[in-house]
């Protein structure tokens, strides 16, 4: 049976429409793809906590608020998950990678699926035509 994983993360956006990514480490799933901050929901916890909690460890800000975007699922061959998006636009202090991993920002219409995990494409096709929705 598959395992299924719950993940919240966070599209850290800049008021020029820039986002914060960082690159998956070399000891984990997926490695070396890049991918919006965030991380397991763990028992207990809501997405929301989540999504703060997790933050706070990687990119060590602190999120005023932030807009639940959707719920994105994808199948790979060894797992299942779930990917709750949350827009963050109000935050406090400056995104950097704790953990010394790469990371950078990048104009959204730049987002390339081709350089994320492919449970992420759909939030980058949503991204990109975020702006025309709102």
């Amino acid at each position: 049976m598959k395992k299924h994983t719950e993940i919240a993360v966070g599209i850290i956006r800049s008021q020029d429409c820039q986002i914060f990514i960082t690159q998956r480490g070399e000891d984990s799933h997926l490695a070396g793809f890049w991918e919006f901050p965030g991380g397991k929901i763990e028992v207990g916890e809501t997405p929301f906590q989540t999504l703060q909690r997790e933050i706070a460890e990687e990119v060590d800000i602190q999120i005023h608020q932030a807009q639940f975007l959707n719920i994105f699922k994808h199948s790979y061959d060894d797992r299942d998950i779930a990917i709750h998006a949350y827009l963050v636009e109000e935050w406090d202090g400056v995104p950097f990678a704790k953990e010394g991993q790469p990371s950078r920002w990048i104009d959204q219409e730049d987002l390339n699926a081709d350089e994320f995990p492919d449970a992420n494409r759909p939030i980058i096709e949503m991204l990109k035509n975020l702006d025309k929705q709102i």
